[in-house]
């Protein structure tokens, strides 16, 4: 999962992106608000971590801009104004959520992955189509009676197929959902990943269409 990381402080970013990464997300780092909207006309995220205090353009107008855009993104407000009337109106100005800082990780992360599950229309905490499950909070995939550790990267290719089962994915789709910015892909670095996968779960479980992408089956 792709995620934009919106935060001034040096400190602050450079923890929380590397925990991000080390949750599996391809986390996208920048420091100011004009930088924000610029990577949002670039990219397509899913989630979005927004600071309100901002050098250029501060984080309520980013905000504003997303939703003005008709840009639905999840958007997790994470800040150090902790008054009512702040929480209120990061809220009626289209936050999905708020968090005040300083917040723990496992809060943080808990509360990405309950904005992730809304969006997609579920109440469930574990993805599937019938044949494979996958538990986001513990990276873990089952398979019949078998569960499977998945390592930092063959998770978010898997969540990335079973978020939309029987939708093909390209190589470009599925390398902006497992690698962020400044992260090196090897030519056959998705290959791989599928490869070390279908070892875990079986060969059938993720397809090829030739020339286009892969993807898993839809439910049954």
């Amino acid at each position: 999962m792709r995620v934009l990381l919106v935060e001034d402080d040096p400190m602050i970013g450079s923890v929380v992106q590397h925990a991000l990464r080390d949750a599996s997300y391809a986390a996208d780092w920048v420091r100011d608000g004009e930088a924000a909207l610029t990577a949002l006309r670039t990219l397509e995220y899913e989630l979005v971590l927004l600071d309100l205090n901002l050098p250029r353009i501060d984080g309520m107008a980013v905000l504003h801009a997303i939703r003005k855009a008709r840009n639905d993104v999840p958007v997790l407000v994470l800040t150090a104004r902790e008054a009512t009337e702040d929480r209120v109106a990061g809220l009626d100005g289209g936050a999905d959520d708020y968090l005040v800082k300083p917040f723990a990780m496992n809060e943080l992360l808990a509360r990405m992955r309950a904005l992730t599950r809304r969006k997609d229309g579920t109440a469930s905490t574990v993805l599937g189509n019938g044949i494979v499950e996958l538990d986001p909070a513990t990276h873990e995939a089952r398979i019949g009676a078998a569960t499977v550790r998945l390592t930092a990267r063959e998770f978010p290719l898997l969540q990335a197929l079973l978020v939309r089962p029987g939708a093909i994915l390209s190589r470009s789709d599925l390398e902006n959902r497992v690698y962020g910015w400044n992260e090196e892909v090897e030519s056959n670095a998705i290959e791989f990943l599928i490869h070390s996968l279908r070892k875990k779960l079986g060969s059938d479980i993720i397809k090829n269409v030739r020339g286009v992408g892969w993807m898993v089956a839809k439910g049954r």
